[in-house]
């Protein structure tokens, strides 16, 4: 099977995948897709991937995982779905070293060990520095922003730094990347990409992520729209979220404040335009499906 790990990144997600795909629990049952509840994986996966750094694996190790996770027999899954955004690392030691996710590329690897008779692919969402970094301090349990850094610079921090990483460590391994800041629009290309469906599979959730940043009338408005509609392309569908956030996007809810020392406008903006550039090297890497707008 594939097996699909949703690794974040911390701040772009609190779980929606999952919520959006639960939602479409029997389509996706019925597509050979399996999306297991975090409680039945997470601390499992932590704890076997942890003592892998002293012991291999049983022989068995595969297979009593997979029971353990899944209901249905592994051999007719073709698609497995995990997520958690602290899969690389907690809030607090994500950037342990000054490195970003330093232990990715090992959770990865023992991962791809562990499963070693099945496909894996990343999915992960990418955010902004400039306000990834003040969101993670908050998620964090640091009280002081340098000590979280821990000697990165945040003028130099950049996802493709980790990319470049991962992929040398596991080479061939597909990513699926987008960015936080599209979510609202590409919300109904991550999913089928994730569950590895058709860009015209009609599936419920491809709002979730713009109706919890619309006005309570926005939001009460999509939905009226939605239940009238018709199944729409994906143009059709960027098309409807962009005529409601223009009208109906709640203010409170996309605008992030930042309130560091010596974070001022300019540093903000050398940040973003570095991501920007960041992304685009990204997007060109050949192990990655970039969605985007």
């Amino acid at each position: 099977m594939k097996v699909i790990i949703h690794t974040g990144a911390h701040c772009t997600d609190e779980d929606r995948l999952l919520k959006s795909l639960l939602r479409n629990a029997d389509t996706l049952r019925g597509a050979g897709v399996a999306v297991p509840g975090p409680g039945r994986y997470r601390k499992l996966l932590r704890d076997t991937l942890t003592s892998m750094r002293k012991t291999a694996p049983a022989e068995d190790a595969r297979e009593v995982i997979l029971d353990a996770i899944l209901d249905e027999d592994p051999d007719a899954v073709r698609r497995l779905v995990l997520s958690n955004d602290s899969f690389f690392a907690a809030p607090r030691l994500a950037l342990a070293g000054g490195t970003l996710y330093p232990l990715a590329e090992e959770r990865l690897a023992y991962l791809a060990e562990l499963l070693h008779e099945d496909e894996l692919v990343m999915a992960m969402g990418l955010r902004d520095p400039a306000s990834f970094l003040p969101a993670l301090f908050e998620s964090s349990k640091h009280t002081d922003f340098d000590e979280m850094l821990d000697g990165a610079d945040p003028e130099t921090l950049r996802w493709s730094d980790l990319v470049i990483r991962i992929r040398d460590a596991l080479p061939g391994l597909q990513m699926i990347l987008w960015c936080n800041e599209d979510t609202a629009f590409v919300w109904a290309d991550v999913l089928r990409a994730v569950a590895g469906l058709p860009s015209e599979t009609d599936l419920a959730g491809d709002f979730d992520v713009a109706s919890a940043i619309l006005t309570d009338l926005g939001a009460a408005r999509l939905r009226g729209y939605l239940k009238e509609a018709p199944p729409m392309k994906p143009a059709q569908r960027r098309r409807v979220m962009a005529a409601f956030l223009d009208r109906y996007a709640d203010p409170g809810k996309v605008e992030e404040e930042i309130d560091l020392p010596g974070w001022d406008a300019a540093k903000l903006e050398r940040l973003s335009a570095a991501y920007d550039v960041d992304v685009a090297r990204i997007a060109a890497m050949p192990e990655v499906r970039f969605i985007r707008p």
